[in-house]
């Protein structure tokens, strides 16, 4: 049979530090005792405890969920208590625990933990001294999985937003090797086949002729770009040209006609295939040679965009336009945008002055606001940004027109830990470091306003006196 909870044991926990045995005895008396086998779960993060916890013998390991996942975040080690400020505030426990070893546990009900430790006040005020340092380191770590979750939300973004353009400019360059080849060898075919110099001046200007019509075409609808180039094959494999079908299409994008293609025949003579590439060959080189400055642009873009965001070549405190940090931001979550229906409305107050700011803590609560508007939308809806001034202040709201918070949470959603979403999903921290950034960083205020149809967070932020 296992022993008892002893006032031994009790003696051993710096709880009770301050009181004598007498009044120890009172907690014996309440005391229950528990055996947890090693990976036994003692209390489930977000639960509430069911009271004072105390840790006689043994180690236990408190764990945060992340993603879905547990991840280890310090450990209790024995003779030790844990669970009175959750008692306490009745809030939940923000951590799951669970026994490392077995561990020998004495619990003291919450009810009559309240009743001792409002009547003995040494135990009361050590109990209020943790709530700080707890609270802190708690909120610190939360802090801080927010920050890696916001760089994980940026570098997530940017992979995604970079691999499009990285994809294209790797098929470009590919390419263009091939067409290059095929520009190079043209001149040794010629003077193989016997093209005189004359019939080569007249070859060279009509390969800058379907260079001029390509810089000057239009795009064709979809129908009639496919039957111009149905079109232009037959024509080109009746001349008897080998593989016709790759010169069908940048052929037929450059406007090119049966009479260019007969003077080309009748300059080119038994080389006219080879003629036929080389002009092919120089037209897609342009179209490459733009699909490549397009998407190095984009990346030249996004590189910007994130540097922007995270205000990398700059200190702490920058000066910045206020709609420079939303379109970053928006730019930064586009791939969260890109494959649904949600639009996007700007109502900008472009004369609002710049700001002095923490640029990337503050681009760290359009994050929050934002994508919090985009979960709430889901597939489709309207997101609208709008910006204006009011009595000294610089103003920033994010609407949506999703469902709405509920009634039974909306007094919450700025309180630390609260979050709506499933455990692991969600830290609890998004909405309250936004708040904390927003008010004691910058001297804002960060408030919301909800009915089924229309949410807006409203960010006020100082503007500068004149």
């Amino acid at each position: 049979m296992t022993p008892a909870v002893t006032l031994e044991e009790l003696r051993t926990v710096d709880l009770f530090d301050g009181i004598d045995d007498g009044q120890l005895a009172e907690w014996l008396a309440v005391a229950q005792l528990h055996e947890a086998p090693p990976g036994e779960l003692i209390v489930e993060e977000q639960d509430h405890v069911p009271g004072l916890i105390l840790l006689l013998a043994g180690t236990a390991s408190t764990h945060m969920a992340s993603r879905g996942r547990p991840e280890p975040v310090g450990r209790q080690v024995a003779p030790t208590w844990v669970g009175a400020i959750s008692v306490l505030t009745a809030d939940p426990l923000p951590v799951r625990i669970v026994a490392e070893t077995p561990c020998r546990l004495a619990i003291v009900p919450a009810p009559e933990f309240l009743r001792l430790v409002f009547s003995q006040q040494a135990v009361h005020q050590t109990v209020i001294r943790r709530i700080a340092p707890v609270t802190q380191r708690l909120t610190g770590i939360e802090q801080s999985r927010e920050r890696l979750a916001s760089l994980g939300t940026m570098a997530a973004g940017l992979a995604h937003e970079l691999n499009n353009p990285a994809a294209a400019a790797r098929r470009a360059a590919s390419q263009l090797q091939e067409e290059v080849a095929i520009v190079q060898s043209t001149l040794v075919k010629f003077v193989k086949s016997g093209v005189e110099r004359a019939d080569a001046e007249v070859l060279v200007d009509l390969q800058q002729e379907a260079l001029a019509r390509a810089q000057g075409a239009t795009a064709l609808q979809t129908l009639d770009a496919s039957d111009a180039e149905d079109a232009l094959l037959d024509v080109l494999e009746d001349l008897g040209i080998p593989e016709a079908w790759r010169l069908a299409e940048p052929l037929a994008s450059a406007g090119v006609d049966r009479d260019w293609l007969d003077r080309v025949a009748a300059h080119a003579g038994t080389a006219t295939g080879a003629a036929l590439h080389w002009v092919a060959a120089t037209l897609t080189i342009g179209r490459l040679s733009t699909d490549l400055c397009e998407s190095t642009d984009r990346i030249s873009a996004l590189v910007s965009a994130v540097k922007s965001y995270a205000y990398m070549d700059r200190g702490g405190l920058v000066e910045v336009d206020l709609h420079e940090g939303l379109e970053t931001t928006l730019t930064v979550l586009n791939h969260k945008l890109k494959h649904t229906a949600i639009t996007v409305q700007r109502e900008y107050d472009r004369s609002l002055p710049k700001l002095t700011v923490h640029g990337s803590e503050l681009n760290q609560v359009w994050t929050n606001l934002l994508d919090n508007a985009i979960g709430a939308l889901g597939e489709r809806g309207t997101i609208t940004l709008r910006t204006r001034s009011d009595d000294g202040y610089a103003v920033v709201e994010i609407t949506d027109d999703g469902p709405g918070i509920p009634d039974d949470v909306r007094e919450r959603i700025f309180d630390p830990f609260f979050t709506t979403k499933d455990v692991g999903l969600g830290t609890g921290l998004g909405l309250s470091s936004a708040r904390q950034i927003v008010v004691e960083r910058h001297d804002g205020s960060l408030t919301a306003e909800s009915e089924p149809g229309r949410t807006t967070f409203t960010v006020r932020l100082p503007m500068p006196q004149t």
